[in-house]
């Protein structure tokens, strides 16, 4: 076995494997050759190689995603650190957990205009779970061995991003087959899941009191709440459970589509609406249009089921009960009882009437981005993981359902857009199942070093719905009145995935009316030897009209 002859990196290796990190992303560099000896030289650690560090830790976050478990950054000194950071943001509002281990000079080499140096400690201080400084030395080796066990176990107690700062002064690239080492390792506290009798009697009793009650759940893994619990609350008629893509909850008693059930209530309705409890569960919620009304009609109790702090979305917040949704339900619905009331059965029957003029819609809705998701979505193949792209895909996917084997992610966190597609090749890379990932235009251009990536598999697929600029922005409310609205919110552009796709060995097809985008669905998801892009072009300047009419019609 091949060390570093770096204390600091064999601490950092060792403590990384005896808890079980085994998953690196590498971006290459000079200050960071400890790390990646001592990494790429220990068998039990898989490690891949990305240039762009924006892409890496993107990739990295998909991988976490998937495999439920902290996976580690490596990088250079000066600004290779920051690129890492829209993805810590968008892991530490999506609780997911990265290691971000980031190669720095000495103290005494930082601001005295050495090269590719910054002020690395603390960089990511707004969005981080712990910051760990180490320092150089063996004097300091107990210090670095608490802070990086405080820093690892962190990442998996509270299941986000952790930044530990690692300087090393030169030589690097020093090489010993000797361990110098045994780091002692601080075991995590796992969390337990509890909660109070006197606690779970008076929200019952509250509970049992109220005739209105609705369950929103945001962004979830799949199968995060059992079948038997959702089955309890879908026959009971005060319940109304809002679901959304992302939250991987499927029942038909469950209204999944909330917009397009919201969308033109009377104020009246809105009234006959309003809960008297708000149950959420789950993180961020896609839907405008679910905020506004619960901000505008207030329940009088709000109560969020997580192990993380709860978000006041709705400015309601009176209960965090801090436990899985397993446990709460496990401890709560028997001390239930059924209320009389009609209020999920006169919900459900606006719901099949919204439904009705659903179908009704798009048997004569024009070729545009409505159809074109529509007919995507009917196409994906049961058990695929299913990854969309902010902000136009996701916003589509809401007023659809999918088969309910599909796994659904977005990053919801930050709702970005900057590192979607690498974001789905990480998950796709650590997935059992095929990955079909869903994007806009910009989207995908803004992400498209995504693609420099030896590791994207033959069964990865990206549908590409190009409209020629940010459609998003036609559809918000008098953005189009704006002067230059074409170039500096839409930004029209005449690029096309064909010359990325060549370059990248990606299989490239092209359709741009309704009949050629179902006759190249038909085999674009059989096997290949490479990965594939289906480039699907659509109208701008008719899409948001169809979306409009599309809400007014099931009015």
């Amino acid at each position: 076995m091949i060390y570093s002859t770096k204390i600091l990196s064999q601490t950092i290796v060792e403590l990384c494997r005896i808890k079980g990190i085994d998953h690196i992303v590498i971006s290459p560099g000079s200050r960071n050759a400890p790390l990646i000896v001592g990494f790429t030289s220990h068998d039990f650690f898989t490690c891949y190689s990305i240039v762009d560090e924006r892409c890496a830790a993107f990739f990295a976050l998909g991988m976490a995603q998937q495999l439920q478990k902290p996976v580690a950054l490596v990088c250079t000194s000066g600004s290779a650190a920051l690129n890492y950071y829209p993805a810590i943001a968008e892991a530490f509002y999506s609780d997911i957990p990265l290691v971000v281990l980031t190669a720095d000079r000495p103290s005494h080499l930082i601001d005295i205009g050495d090269g590719q140096t910054i002020r690395q400690e603390h960089v990511f201080a707004n969005h981080i779970e712990y910051n760990a400084n180490c320092k150089e030395g063996e004097e300091f080796q107990e210090y670095n061995e608490t802070e990086i066990n405080i820093a690892l176990n962190c990442a998996f107690e509270k299941q986000g991003p952790v930044h530990i700062n690692l300087p090393f002064s030169e030589p690097l690239y020093g090489r010993t087959d000797v361990l110098s080492i045994q780091p002692k390792e601080i075991r995590t506290n796992p969390f337990e899941d509890t909660i109070e009798d006197k606690k779970l009697q008076t929200l019952a009793k509250k509970w049992n009191q109220s005739k209105k009650k609705i369950i929103l759940i945001g962004v979830l893994q799949p199968n995060s709440i059992e079948e038997k619990y959702l089955e309890i609350l879908a026959n009971d008629d005060s319940v109304i459970v809002f679901t959304e893509t992302t939250s991987n909850v499927h029942h038909t008693h469950f209204f999944p589509s909330i917009d397009q059930l919201i969308s033109s209530l009377t104020s009246e309705e809105f009234r006959n609406l309003q809960p008297d409890i708000l149950v959420t569960l789950g993180g961020m919620i896609v839907s405008k249009r679910i905020k506004a009304f619960l901000r505008n009609y207030s329940p009088k109790e709000h109560w969020h089921i997580g192990r993380k702090e709860a978000n006041n979305t709705f400015f309601a917040l009176t209960e965090r009960i801090k436990c899985s949704p397993n446990h709460f339900f496990e401890s709560f619905l028997p001390q239930i009882t059924a209320v009389q009331t009609n209020y999920q059965t006169l919900w459900l029957s606006i719901k099949d009437h919204k439904l009705q003029k659903h179908v009704i819609f798009e048997k004569k809705a024009p070729y545009s981005d409505f159809l074109v998701y529509q007919a995507i979505f009917n196409s994906i193949p049961k058990t695929n993981i299913l990854q969309l792209a902010n902000s136009t895909a996701i916003r589509y996917a809401q007023l659809f359902s999918l088969d309910a084997s599909s796994q659904v992610f977005c990053n919801r966190g930050t709702s970005g857009i900057d590192g979607s597609t690498s974001t789905a090749i990480g998950a796709a890379v650590k997935s059992n199942n095929p990955t079909v990932f869903v994007t806009g235009d910009l989207s995908f251009f803004y992400d498209s070093n995504a693609l420099w990536n030896n590791y994207i598999p033959n069964t990865f697929r990206i549908i590409l719905v190009n409209n020629r600029g940010g459609g998003i922005f036609r559809i918000l409310p008098h953005a189009k009145e704006v002067a230059h609205f074409e170039n500096y919110f839409e930004t029209r552009h005449t690029l096309t995935a064909k010359h990325i796709c060549k370059m990248f060995g990606f299989e490239y097809a092209t359709a741009n009316s309704l009949d050629s985008v179902k006759s190249q669905l038909e085999d674009f998801y059989t096997l290949s030897e490479n990965p594939k892009l289906l480039e699907i072009f659509t109208p701008s300047d008719v899409n948001d009209i169809v979306l409009k009419e599309y809400f007014k019609a099931i009015s």
